[in-house]
């Protein structure tokens, strides 16, 4: 649904909280803060308000797939092809809408990330879920976090993925990689700010963004 080039935007700002430390982006830690109930506030943008005003949107569930990197821990992402209906050429978790055989959330981002990418569900540990995620385009996303432990092999689906690439998770979880840009939208829509989290040659921007700031303020509460 993308009417403009975010790349075309200036950053008007950085979000800027410290990055998160590093003990807690650690496999046990993962585990223990997706078991835990402690609170904390997800951030919700101006297009999740209005989504959630704007009658029944459609379920959808998207894999945030933790790679337990000897290095560190990264974050495994696709590029969608550039002739798609929805969401052409952008950065996206794997996943999809909810099929009527799908049991729960986790059952379609496990089913959706084994047909985008081949990652069998076996390699999946899930650990737990965020807060469902209202898109603009009208879906309502449950972002699924799973453990994956090297080795294991990804073949994309060539009618919707691109390309498959993973990004260092302390990249992810530092706020001075936060960019907020803003664009004025015609026939007085008005203004819309969202986040951006540029990564060498990829642009990670929209909901994948915002789900990621969710997960970076879920991991440090």
């Amino acid at each position: 649904m993308a009417i403009f080039d975010p790349l075309d935007l200036p950053i008007e700002s950085v979000a800027g909280e410290a990055r998160l430390d590093a003990e807690r982006m650690q496999e046990d830690s993962l585990r223990r803060r997706f078991a835990e109930a402690r609170p904390w506030t997800p951030e919700i943008n101006v297009e999740q308000q209005l989504r959630q005003s704007a009658g029944t949107p459609r379920p959808a569930a998207v894999l945030m797939p933790i790679v337990l990197r000897e290095q560190g821990p990264t974050l495994l992402f696709t590029q969608r092809t550039a002739d798609l209906k929805d969401h052409a050429g952008q950065i996206s978790f794997p996943g999809g809408r909810t099929e009527l055989s799908d049991v729960s959330p986790v059952d379609t981002a496990l089913r959706e990330t084994e047909e985008e990418i081949g990652l069998a569900r076996r390699h999946v540990e899930v650990i737990g879920s965020l807060p469902e995620y209202f898109t603009g385009t009208g879906y309502r996303v449950t972002p699924v976090a799973g453990l994956i432990r090297p080795p294991f092999d990804v073949v994309p689906d060539p009618r919707e993925v691109a390309e498959i690439f993973e990004v260092p998770l302390a990249f992810l979880m530092d706020g001075m990689n936060h960019q907020r840009r803003t664009i004025e939208l015609p026939n007085d829509l008005g203004r819309r700010t969202f986040y951006t989290m540029p990564y060498e040659r990829f642009f990670i921007w929209g909901a994948t963004a915002g789900m990621l700031r969710n997960l970076f303020h879920f991991l440090r509460s």
